[in-house]
């Protein structure tokens, strides 16, 4: 089931790809596959790639900037041909964030320590275990010294952009309102339901038995609730999806999120409705829906906020291209790639 959110950036990375890259932001636990270990070899390490003024970018750094960005783009494909340029676009792009944390040294950071220390914190928590987190660092071919000089540079940058580009940046009502009437269909909400679900999972190639028996125990949870029973508590107990956590629960969802046979059902139910046993490829669902969005368009006020946030992200992002294009002229750049 493809239940997507999408989740705001905030200010502090509003640099964008620029510091995507050299934020060296651990891909999350949360079950995505991690990248396959990349051989940082001692060759590698000590190729030199490129020199922003005394500094000198190596093979090693290129290689874990890649890693990091696919970690960072599910599903980005390279093709052969087109290789050689993305490592060029890749190079630039930390060429980019030297001349950035360069001229961040320029500047007095109040407890950067502290910083630096609270942010290693965030990120190492969102690893079960230290051996998890230990791995993944391993796996981009960082060792913790390195991790953490990596995180000083991200917020020494963030802390430029935040201090001396962003402050500048102004987005009027007009802008606004201008890009809502201009941009009608970024505002058209689909219909959406909210809904949750008990699924007793089977492989669609098990067999005839192995069928019967989870469609016979989602029936008998489907009497359960037709006499009162607790949906959340029974999801929880029985549900072998991970949403069983949250009692079923899978947000608000439009068409073409959800397999057919699933989108069906749900998109039938009035709010309380609780469908029949439905079977799917997973399994056999027991469906609820809480709540219905109909079709129609985000109100201006509803939208405002976002687009305020949007557009500031635009002009930032121009901001730092314009200011490092004047940091570019004083500075010595040898590109040996």
């Amino acid at each position: 089931m493809n239940n997507k959110n999408v989740s705001p950036k905030s200010l502090i990375l509003i640099c964008s790809i620029l510091l995507s890259i050299s934020a060296c932001t651990l891909p999350s636990s949360n079950g995505t596959p991690s990248l396959p270990v990349t051989d940082f070899s001692a060759a590698a390490v000590q190729k030199i790639v490129a020199r922003v003024n005394d500094r000198e970018i190596t093979a090693a750094e290129l290689k874990r900037a890649e890693k990091i960005l696919f970690a960072n783009k599910p599903g980005l494909q390279i093709p052969m041909s087109l290789q050689k340029d993305f490592e060029k676009q890749v190079l630039n792009q930390l060429i980019t964030t030297e001349l950035l944390f360069q001229e961040s040294q320029k500047l007095n950071i109040k407890d950067l320590d502290k910083q630096v220390e609270a942010k290693l914190v965030q990120l190492k928590n969102r690893f079960p275990d230290s051996e998890k987190y230990a791995k993944e660092l391993e796996n981009i071919g960082l060792d913790e010294k390195v991790f953490t000089d990596s995180v000083r540079r991200d917020l020494s940058i963030a802390y430029l952009v935040n201090t001396k580009i962003a402050p500048a940046i102004t987005v009027s009502d007009e802008e606004i309102k201008k890009f809502y009437d201009q941009n009608p269909d970024k505002f058209r909400q689909e219909e959406q339901v909210r809904a949750s679900h008990i699924l007793i999972g089977v492989d669609a190639k098990a067999g005839a038995e192995a069928k019967k028996a989870a469609r016979d125990k989602a029936e008998k949870l489907h009497a359960e609730l037709l006499n009162g029973g607790d949906f959340a508590i029974l999801a929880r107990e029985n549900s072998t999806c991970p949403s069983s956590k949250q009692g079923g629960d899978l947000g608000f969802f439009s068409r073409g999120k959800m397999v057919p046979q699933f989108e069906q059902a749900a998109f039938a139910l009035e709010p309380g409705g609780l469908s029949n046993v439905v079977e799917s490829p997973y399994g056999y669902h027991i469906i609820k829906v809480s709540e219905l969005k109909k079709a129609g368009t985000t109100p201006f006020l509803a939208a405002r906020n976002k687009i305020e946030e949007y557009l500031k992200t635009q002009k930032t992002n121009s901001a730092i291209d314009i200011f490092v294009g004047e940091v570019r002229k004083n500075a010595k750049i040898d590109v040996l790639l």
